[in-house]
């Protein structure tokens, strides 16, 4: 069976300069090991492929049961360069949980 993301969790975003960062949260704690198994960074750099042009690093945090990706190259330069309409990237959290799994 397939879900969307937006039905097991939830996502904050953030940015430094160039770099997003989103922090990925499941609503219940079991369906963290989900989130781990299927949502690689490869699987968001290929769902964000139009947005992120570097690389992205998975941290695993279990004792608060969340994933953090880290993207490079992914705000067209960052807030003081960019001419972006969201220039902080905090929309690209509601982009990722579009992403659709496997569970």
């Amino acid at each position: 069976m397939k879900k969307k993301l937006y039905e097991l969790a939830h996502c904050r975003a953030g940015d430094k300069g160039n770099t997003l960062i989103l922090s990925l949260i499941p609503y219940k704690e079991q369906d963290y090991d989900v989130l781990c198994e299927n949502v690689t960074p490869e699987a968001v750099k290929n769902h964000l492929k139009e947005i992120i042009k570097g690389d992205v690093i998975r941290y695993e945090l279990p004792n608060i049961s969340a994933l953090q990706f880290v993207c490079y190259n992914a705000l067209l330069g960052g807030v003081t360069t960019s001419l972006n309409i969201d220039t902080h990237g905090k929309s690209l959290s509601y982009a990722l949980l579009e992403l659709e799994i496997e569970i």
